[in-house]
């Protein structure tokens, strides 16, 4: 796996995956940018919500119980002082749908955690992760 990033000026870069798909980087005006793309620091916590959020989701699909919308809010703090490191990040799995199965997210969500999400285990190397599970907004 490998990434090429380009500077496309002011503090905008171009980063390029291995088959030509693209994201943007940028960061606030304050400092130079355009505030016009997630910043470097979003995108790590996209990553984490989309390698777990993809895992929940097929593990779902196999246990044949599969909400009917799915969204996932990743916060994180960060030390106040640069490099300005992240102390912890927080998960919460938002679920919805009439006839989902309670054991059945929690273990999906679990399995993610615990086994499978390679960005939550390298995250957690560095700083604590928590999680919290909602269904139907409960």
């Amino acid at each position: 796996m490998k990434v090429n990033i380009k500077w496309m000026g002011k503090m905008l870069f171009k980063s390029e995956g291995d088959r030509n798909r693209y994201t943007l980087m940028d960061t606030v005006q304050e400092v130079g940018g355009q505030d016009s793309s997630l910043t470097p620091k979003e995108m790590i916590l996209s990553g984490l919500g989309g390698c777990t959020g993809m895992d929940t989701i097929s593990i779902l699909k196999k246990m044949k119980n599969i909400p009917e919308k799915f969204e996932i809010e990743v916060k994180a703090e960060t030390e106040e002082e640069f490099p300005k490191e992240f102390k912890s990040f927080k998960i919460i799995y938002k679920f919805w749908g009439k006839d989902l199965d309670k054991k059945k997210v929690e273990k999906a969500v679990n399995l993610s955690q615990d086994k499978y999400c390679g960005v939550s285990e390298t995250l957690k190397k560095g700083a604590e992760l928590n999680y919290e599970i909602i269904i139907n907004d409960e």
